[in-house]
């Protein structure tokens, strides 16, 4: 079955799919190919910020078509290491909310309700 992936680090988001059979080193072969960051210097976390394992499958960490729909994909934390340095802290800078809307787009309350 097939899962959808949100791939985030810092304020980089990457959206993907894969099958829930996929191990976590072919999800960084994936990675390697859109950031050109070799598979060794990847560090992957599951939505309980636990280190995935390369050998293990994305269904192991409970991502499975049930979990992760192209409507809601399943967030996966991603930390990198320049060559031989150490990995940076896993940091997902939280979405920035929209303005509120200027007074004249407010939807206006209809008072007049109460005069039955």
């Amino acid at each position: 079955m097939e899962v959808f992936l949100m791939i985030r680090r810092k304020k980089l988001t990457i959206f993907t799919d894969a099958k829930n059979s996929t191990t976590v080193l072919e999800l960084k072969r994936i990675i390697e190919g859109i950031l050109k960051v070799p598979v060794g210097n990847q560090k992957l976390f599951s939505r309980d910020n636990v280190v995935m394992e390369d050998e293990k499958q994305l269904q192991d960490y409970g991502l499975t078509s049930n979990t992760a729909k192209a409507q809601n994909p399943a967030t996966v934390g991603l930390a990198v290491r320049d060559d031989n340095g150490p990995f940076e802290v896993l940091e997902l800078t939280p979405y920035s909310a929209p303005p509120d809307p200027p007074d004249a787009m407010k939807s206006q309350e209809v008072n007049d309700q109460d005069h039955s």
